[in-house]
């Protein structure tokens, strides 16, 4: 029965033409450029959570395991989705949706930095043992604080960006975590390295980097604690009650809405899609550092290479939004992937001639030639995976129903993080599955265990390997990637061009006679 004062929920202001409308950013430079600030700043503790391993391992006092344990820090981003409802149901309205969880969590991200700046000397001390245990916690903190600013930015675009301008999001958020990244790994690892210092920043040698450790977190610190309160100040956010739409819910209801989402038939097969699409790749993208280290190229020169690459991921976003940003970003996504499925080929190929090209008497001698080859095929793939990344992010921006826009744009993305997670995760896995190996003088042990390796070493033989699982792994991966291409592109191109009602939860909401912005929601499958 239809309760007094009840209404069907004003319609969606955002029709099928007003997304087919050109991009033009007159008005939204501001708001381009505090996202990319924000998008900075979230890349920052992210920078430090990837270098730290390495920083750790080159002390040689730490083991695997610790090693192991140190990772979960990174678990916040893949498991964001559980507390999205939370960020977009809760807010203090005269301080604003976002801003009521952007300014809390960026000053705690600044007090993060304080602490670890006081307590430099137990987390990273430059003799004796780490405390792990305390280190795990202070940067999982850290890191739960950038995905839910991560959560609130994501939102937070949907609305502060004109709806023809969303899709520059995408390239804000690829271009600003990139350079976030890069500001705080490169600092880290460089600016506080003695070695580096002495050779290409100083002109007399001195003792230790040209910043410490400590003073590195106490400058992030200040930045966050300076650039928050100047948004917090400055920054007015636009007051979503305005909006014909608008529709308040509680924290049931969003998590509701999290469920009803789902069963939007467009959701599911977009899901479908999302949990499948880094198969085909799967086995370059994950695999292929381990192999040539394990052919024999330093680990320290192909993160040199890699870091260059950083530029790369800067300028990519930059020139693909003039294609992304448009009506049709997936046709981007599906003209660029039987390319990189084709790029597939290179990697192999580049495995296979590693251990020849290399080595030189059986000596290993790297040629200044192989280094550029290796640098011309990572930058193919890197050029093709960030123009991938930017169109995937304003698609993403595109659909999005506003009004839901944290809950929605957080399950769109921890979709296709879950399928890069598991896919990378069965490529390496299955590397050891797929390859057979012999002792060379007993065929009767297959290697396929430490202690049988050991024995076969002992009594002077080698392990040959017979089949290498990398090469069979990479056939059947781009063959899924083939077909997986051919089975949702024309599905991907016909959602990209559904109306924005498909993306829509078709809700009831109550009007209160004593509160005209207070409503219910009532979720119609």
């Amino acid at each position: 029965m239809t309760l007094p004062n009840q209404k069907d929920e004003p319609k969606s202001t955002v029709t099928k033409e007003s997304m087919l409308v050109k991009s033009n950013l007159k008005g939204d430079w501001p708001n381009i450029f505090l996202l990319l600030l924000l998008y900075i700043m979230q890349g920052i503790p992210l920078g430090i959570v990837t270098v730290i391993p390495m920083l750790l391992q080159s002390k040689q006092n730490v083991t695997y395991k610790e090693q192991a344990l140190f990772s979960i820090v990174v678990w916040p981003f893949s498991l964001k989705l559980l507390w999205a409802p939370l960020v977009d149901a809760l807010y203090i309205q005269k301080i604003g949706r976002r801003k009521s969880w952007l300014i809390p969590v960026q000053f705690l991200m600044g007090i993060c930095f304080f602490y670890m700046a006081i307590d430099i000397n137990d987390l990273l001390p430059e003799t004796g043992k780490p405390n792990i245990l305390k280190l795990v916690f202070v940067f999982f903190t850290s890191t739960f604080m950038a995905a839910t600013q991560d959560i609130v930015v994501d939102g937070w675009a949907l609305t502060l960006l004109q709806k023809k301008n969303v899709g520059y999001a995408s390239t804000c958020a690829a271009m600003g975590q990139v350079m976030g990244v890069m500001i705080s790994a490169v600092s880290f690892i460089l600016f506080t390295s003695e070695d580096f210092s002495n050779k290409y920043l100083r002109i007399t040698h001195n003792v230790g980097g040209i910043v410490t450790v400590k003073s590195l977190f106490l400058i992030w610190g200040t930045l966050f604690m300076t650039i928050t309160t100047l948004i917090a100040i400055f920054k007015n956010e636009k007051d979503n009650r305005l909006e014909d739409n608008h529709i308040k819910l509680n924290t049931f209801q969003n998590y509701k809405l999290l469920w009803d989402i789902l069963n939007l038939p467009s959701v599911k097969i977009l899901a479908i899609a999302l949990l499948t699409m880094m198969i085909g790749f799967a086995s370059t993208d994950s695999v292929l550092t381990l192999k040539l280290i394990d052919a024999g190229v330093p680990k320290d020169n192909i993160m040199i290479i890699q870091t260059g690459m950083y530029a790369i991921k800067i300028i990519i976003p930059m020139i693909a939004v003039k294609y992304t940003s448009g009506p049709k970003p997936m046709s981007i996504y599906l003209n660029v992937t039987p390319i990189r499925l084709l790029c597939n080929s290179l990697f192999v190929l580049l495995i296979y001639y590693t251990p020849e090209l290399i080595r030189n008497n059986g000596v290993i001698d790297i040629p200044m030639y192989y280094y550029a080859i290796l640098l011309i095929i990572q930058t193919i793939h890197d050029i093709q995976f960030n123009i991938m990344t930017v169109a995937l992010g304003a698609f993403y921006y595109r659909i999005s129903d506003t009004r839901f826009g944290g809950t929605y744009m957080t399950l769109l993305n921890t979709l296709s993080n879950l399928g890069t997670l598991w896919s990378k995760s069965a490529a390496i896995g299955l590397i050891d599955v797929l390859t057979f190996k012999e002792c060379s003088f007993d065929s009767k042990n297959n290697c396929s265990t430490l202690n049988l390796q050991n024995m076969c070493k002992s009594k002077g033989g080698d392990c040959i390997v017979i089949v290498n699982g990398y090469y069979v792994e990479s056939i059947v991966f781009t063959i899924f990637g083939i077909i997986w291409y051919f089975i949702f592109k024309n599905i991907l191109k016909r959602l990209q061009s559904e109306s924005p009602t498909h993306w829509q939860i078709n809700t009831k909401v109550q009007e209160f006679e004593n509160d005209k912005n207070a409503y219910t929601m009532d979720v119609k499958s």
